[in-house]
């Protein structure tokens, strides 16, 4: 095969997989009801001046299936951290003690569990329509090749869509096992 296509076919399927690891890394933050430390994953603390994720200026567990404890490496992060939680508009609210910080995650009303279920189906056409846009670019890149015959070029595109509808089929499993967690009591 022509590396020409080769690198064509690569450069597709690899945009397609960032994007359905993009998909994968936005489901992981749209919690299910049940406490976990990837949920405070997105907070970053004033750490001495620069923005630093939670995860590196304190130890985050789970001690059961509701509640997130957050412990400080340094007291005197308790503040920062605290605030840094509330800004991130997780919709926590954080309980300082002295030595940590504790989080009780309230269970998920229906109302929103569907909210949660179509904010992931968003995330989940996102992800279609990046690995549609990666088929155009693939289509294009291939159409700018002269010195290839028109059967490669037809079966090239259709290895492409092969791919595409692959990769579509792979978003949509991800989407229904996230929605089947949402709305699962």
């Amino acid at each position: 095969m022509n590396e020409e296509i080769e690198f064509i076919l690569d450069s597709t399927k690899e945009a397609m997989e960032k994007a359905l690891k993009h998909l994968e890394k936005q489901f992981i933050n749209i919690r299910a009801g049940k406490a976990s430390p990837s949920m405070l994953g997105s907070v970053n603390v004033d750490y001495y001046g620069t923005l630093t994720p939670l995860a590196q200026v304190a130890n985050v567990n789970t001690p059961d299936g509701r509640t997130i404890t957050v412990q400080p490496w340094e007291k005197s992060m308790l503040q920062d951290i605290e605030h840094a939680i509330m800004v991130a508009n997780l919709g926590f609210n954080p309980m300082n003690n002295g030595e940590s910080i504790i989080i009780n995650v309230p269970p998920l009303t229906e109302e929103r569990r569907r909210e949660l279920a179509k904010q992931a189906k968003g995330e989940a056409e996102d992800a279609k329509i990046s690995i549609r846009g990666a088929r155009k670019e693939g289509n294009n890149e291939l159409k700018k090749l002269n010195d290839i015959s028109e059967d490669l070029k037809k079966n090239t595109e259709a290895d492409i869509q092969q791919m595409t509808d692959t990769h579509i089929v792979k978003a949509d499993t991800l989407f229904a096992a996230k929605e089947k967690e949402i709305l699962t009591v």
